[in-house]
């Protein structure tokens, strides 16, 4: 049966995503006639190309790969592939934008994943390094695509991809893990574990179960065999299969097991992990690696439980990290030593002692300069006013260009304002290493002056584009990258960066746009950890007014959900171009964005308040804003994770917008409005009154007219 009958033949709700199909010329453009020097990968199969395509109305970065006639890969597997990916969609499994079948031309289009692969990291030393929960987390992604191809793919039949390694782990712009190349995979029921599929034995060499290698029985635990050897690629950064060293160790299972039973299991760590790794997590990694290994496959762990063994050795490996004293190194001077208990009491007057008190909860060292005050001086043309840019919070903020001629922003700050939310934003953007948030290369102390040294966005702010109405810079192509790619900073920061952060600051005027109008999360100060339960309590509010979610303000309770609230806001802000907290109606009366914006839904007239520069195709401007309202729910439960909003905006998974949610609001709003109405007609009344002195003995009117209400609530739509 082929996978195309197995995915028709099962449950009616499921529903395939479609696959585009593109013409020979549409790939030549997007790979500029397959230039040499878009090629970002080579294998069996033939080149990898970077490409920008058009798909629709989008303009996607893809990874383009073309199959050669002396491929590994034939027409079989090129067909297998676009019917598997066709059908499974998950936030660690790659998406298939499309295929190009054009005579002898076998082309897949994935999306592009900035990263690389695991292997690339793990085996060709490509920068940054890897840390050791960064590496937890990839292995964690991973295991979850492979748990949902065996078990939750939503299809009355699993898949067994039969060729996982670490050059098939893909990692996008937030290190998520995908997993990909399915041109080997099999399908079999998800109900029976035990079930196999007889095969010709296919797969590479390192990876292969030695079950399915000798009998020929392809089950799920022949992908559990071929992660346990990932996992030991991870810990030890060798190749499963490496000729350089002596036959008798070529093989990393045999040479890593053997040295763990000689006790030596501290020895096989990669040198750059030694110290870094707790021995209670490297006993239990080891050991969830064995397990995986085992020589009979029933005695291996499910892919469920092998998610469940890494969570927990990272969850344990966070606990022990956070309690660490970590160092901190400046590149003019010596390094110095801070603990993350350490009294922040004592900041101001570390400021004098050692410059600038930075601190860093776990994680690996980061190289932030010290800049002297003349290259400050000289960088800025002396604060000039030529020089100086309208920037957030007031502070003085001026463009600058260094000598090497990169182009710098300048902050200048004072020692004894906010303090500490200088600190929290230095300690939080040395940790993080992403292409879509902005990087603090240095800082210069002067008296009791401290500058804050960034990389330049020339093209200043997202909120300059759409609150601008003379701007045309932005049309919907740009704004759609920005908005996608603010959500995947969103995605890095709650799950995939070195310390879990609740950003607290999503808004048009923190998002800084680059020449080539990427966006720059900036703004870092309201920036807060958060433990693996998701939430913090913090008794004081922070953050932009309009922006925080209702259980910010109301109890405190600050959470991922938080930045889905705030990031809701913003995707209905850009689509309307209307700015932050309120905006008038055509009677001048006030009213919530979120609220007018639900309520136009409601009754089918978003056409009227959609920003008319935007010029896109109704029913995607639709999707994108039911995707904003899906975010500002009330009910935090109901709104999406950051990861879901991802795969929403890229067509993966559906949409439900519960209009019973709308309604409730319109009431709500409604209500709020008859009360605000009731109270300034009272106090104009009595005002009225007062001023009237022969009528001083008069009572109020309370039934007063109503006119003005019923014209507001017309206007938003019937009750």
């Amino acid at each position: 049966m082929s996978f195309r009958n197995i995915f028709e033949s099962s449950s009616s709700s499921y529903s395939p995503q479609p696959c585009h199909q593109f013409t020979f010329s549409q790939i030549e453009l997007a790979t500029q006639n397959f230039d040499e020097s878009l090629v970002i990968g080579r294998g069996g199969f033939g080149k990898v190309y970077r490409g920008t395509i058009t798909c629709g109305k989008l303009v996607l970065d893809a990874a383009i790969k073309r199959l050669e006639s002396t491929s590994d890969q034939g027409p079989v597997e090129f067909q297998a592939e676009i019917e598997m990916l066709s059908n499974l969609r998950h936030c660690h499994v790659v998406s298939l934008i499309g295929y190009c079948n054009d005579g002898q031309e076998m082309i897949l289009v994935y999306e592009y994943m900035p990263n690389g692969t695991l292997a690339d990291h793990i085996h060709k030393c490509r920068a940054p390094l890897l840390t050791w929960v960064r590496r937890l987390k990839i292995c964690i992604g991973a295991a979850r695509g492979l748990d949902y191809l065996h078990t939750s793919t939503g299809i009355k039949h699993g898949v067994i991809h039969r060729d996982v390694k670490s050059s098939n782990i893909l990692l996008d712009g937030n290190w998520a893990a995908k997993i990909s190349d399915f041109g080997l995979s099999k399908i079999g029921p998800i109900n029976q574990p035990s079930t196999y599929v007889n095969t010709l034995v296919r797969g590479t060499f390192g990876y292969l179960d030695p079950d399915y290698f000798q009998t020929g029985k392809l089950t799920r635990k022949s992908d559990v065999y071929a992660f346990g050897v990932v996992l030991f690629e991870v810990l030890c950064e060798k190749q499963a299969v490496d000729r350089s060293i002596d036959e008798e160790h070529w093989g990393l299972v045999t040479w890593a097991q053997d040295s763990i039973k000689e006790g030596r299991l501290e020895q096989i760590v990669d040198s750059k992990l030694r110290r870094k790794i707790s021995p209670k997590c490297l006993k239990e990694f080891a050991l969830l690696a064995k397990r995986c290994l085992h020589s009979h496959p029933k005695q291996r762990p499910t892919m469920a439980e092998v998610v469940v063994g890494l969570e927990s050795i990272l969850a344990s490996q966070e606990e022990t990290g956070s309690s660490l004293i970590m160092k901190f190194a400046l590149r003019k001077g010596p390094k110095f030593m801070f603990s993350p208990n350490l009294d922040n009491s004592v900041g101001g007057k570390c400021l004098k002692l050692l410059d600038m008190y930075l601190y860093i909860v776990g994680g690996e060292d980061r190289i932030v300069q010290r800049f002297d005050y003349n290259t400050i001086i000289h960088a800025t043309e002396n604060f000039s006013e030529a020089n100086k840019l309208r920037s957030a919070r007031c502070y003085p903020t001026y463009k600058g260009k260094l000598q090497n001629g990169q182009g710098i922003t300048v902050t200048q700050y004072s020692e004894v304002l906010e303090y500490q939310q200088r600190m929290n934003e230095a300690s939080i953007l040395v940790k993080l290493e992403h292409e879509n948030v902005i990087q603090l290369l240095g800082y210069c102390v002067d008296g009791t002056k401290v500058y804050f040294v960034y990389d330049f966005a020339p093209n200043a702010t997202l909120a300059d584009m759409i609150f601008d109405p003379v701007c045309n810079l932005l049309d919907w192509n740009k704004l759609y990258k920005i908005i996608l790619r603010v959500a995947r900073v969103l995605v890095y920061l709650h799950y995939h960066a070195p310390i879990r952060i609740v950003y607290r600051n999503v808004q048009p005027g923190s998002i800084l746009l680059d020449e080539s109008f990427n966006p720059k999360m900036s703004g870092f100060y309201f920036a807060t950890t958060i433990n693996i339960s998701d939430a913090v309590y913090d008794s004081l509010v922070s953050g932009n007014r309009g922006y925080l979610a209702r259980e910010c303000g109301l109890r405190g309770r600050l959470a991922t959900k938080a930045d889905v609230y705030s990031f809701g806001l913003l995707v209905l802000e850009a689509v309307t171009g209307k700015s932050d907290l309120y905006l008038h109606t055509a009677k001048s009366k006030r009213v919530v964005l979120t609220d007018y914006v639900g309520i136009n839904w409601l009754e089918g007239t978003l056409s009227n308040i959609l920003d008319p520069r935007i010029d896109v195709d109704a029913i995607l401007m639709t999707k994108f804003v039911e995707i904003g309202l899906l975010c500002v729910q009330r009910v935090i439960v109901n709104r999406p994770t950051m990861e879901e909003v991802v795969d929403m905006l890229l067509g993966i998974s559906s949409i439900s917008l519960p209009v019973s949610e709308m309604r409730a609001r319109m009431i709500d709003q409604e209500s709020k409005m008859r009360e605000r109405m009731i109270k300034e007609e009272t106090e104009m009344r009595a005002r009225m009154i007062n001023e009237e002195s022969s009528d001083l003995d008069s009572p109020i009117n309370e039934d007063y007219d109503t006119t003005a209400v019923e014209e507001f609530i017309s206007e938003l739509g019937p009750r």
